[in-house]
């Protein structure tokens, strides 16, 4: 069995997180972490998530739970995590990160970090977003400059970032695929007489509605035809086991940086 630390415990994907760790076979829950002065602390993480209790209390130091965690699943904020992977990278356990929203200076200090400790860091961990990657990617490639780009993500009222992290690491495989740097191509609203679209840009466009568990389309149009490939999540399980299958594979690996499509061997 492997030891797992559920950070962001009391989140949408913690609960899940903790409550499929609940039914394996392989993984066992030894900590949950919320945030200082979080109303969670305190409660035990199995009555949270809904399937029972646990006879784990969500606490607010991770540092106390490292010595019988041997992973760390982190789904909670920029700064929670980067403080997380401080303390993991400290006493060497192995990461996994599908937080999103972080910022350059932010993602330069993970990538730093995460050298020292084998660490998956990925903005969606479903399986079959990371096929489509790859799907699209050779895609991209055989279409050429003929097809024009574009990537329309939707997602819950409540997602703090746009566009999702899951749309801008779909853009980037695109980019990548067809030679172009999505910092100069990359187009993310339009309005107004904008003049007609540039041959060469990527469009993302982003829709916050309701309780939209996460949405990604990207559209090959050509003249007289478009492609559309379209991944619909119904449930935030199929991103839960995506990062607990990570878990199982990241604590075998050397230090260093990883992806999904490395836990897939989709490379």
């Amino acid at each position: 069995m492997i030891n797992v630390i559920v950070a962001g415990a009391a989140g949408r994907m913690g609960c899940r997180l903790v409550a499929l760790t609940k039914e394996s076979t392989t993984l066992t829950l030894v900590g949950a972490i919320e945030g200082k002065g979080h109303s969670a602390v305190g409660n035990d993480a199995g009555e949270m998530a809904g399937c029972g209790r646990m006879g784990i209390l969500i606490t607010d130091d991770l540092s106390s739970l490292l010595d019988r965690g041997e992973v760390v699943v982190d789904f909670s904020a920029p700064e929670a995590t980067l403080h997380h992977l401080r303390a993991v990278a400290q006493r060497k356990r192995a990461m996994v990160i599908g937080t999103t929203g972080l910022s350059d200076r932010q993602l330069e200090e993970l990538k730093s970090l995460a050298c020292q400790v084998p660490c998956v860091l990925s903005p969606n961990m479903s399986v079959g977003i990371n096929l489509i990657c790859k799907v699209i990617s050779e895609m991209a490639k055989t279409l050429g400059d003929e097809y024009d780009i574009e990537v329309i993500e939707a997602h819950h009222r409540l997602k703090k970032d746009a566009p999702s992290g899951t749309a801008l690491k779909i853009a980037e495989v695109l980019a990548k695929a067809v030679s172009r740097d999505l910092d100069q191509v990359g187009v993310y609203a339009r309005k107004g007489l904008i003049g007609e679209r540039k041959k060469d840009e990527i469009g993302i466009q982003t829709i916050r509605a309701g309780d939209i568990v996460g949405d990604h389309t990207i559209l090959f149009g050509g003249i007289g035809e478009r492609i559309e490939v379209t991944h619909r999540a119904s449930s935030r399980d199929t991103f839960a086991g995506g990062a607990l299958r990570a878990a199982r594979w990241v604590v075998q690996q050397q230090p260093g940086l990883y992806d999904m499509m490395d836990v897939l061997s989709l490379r």
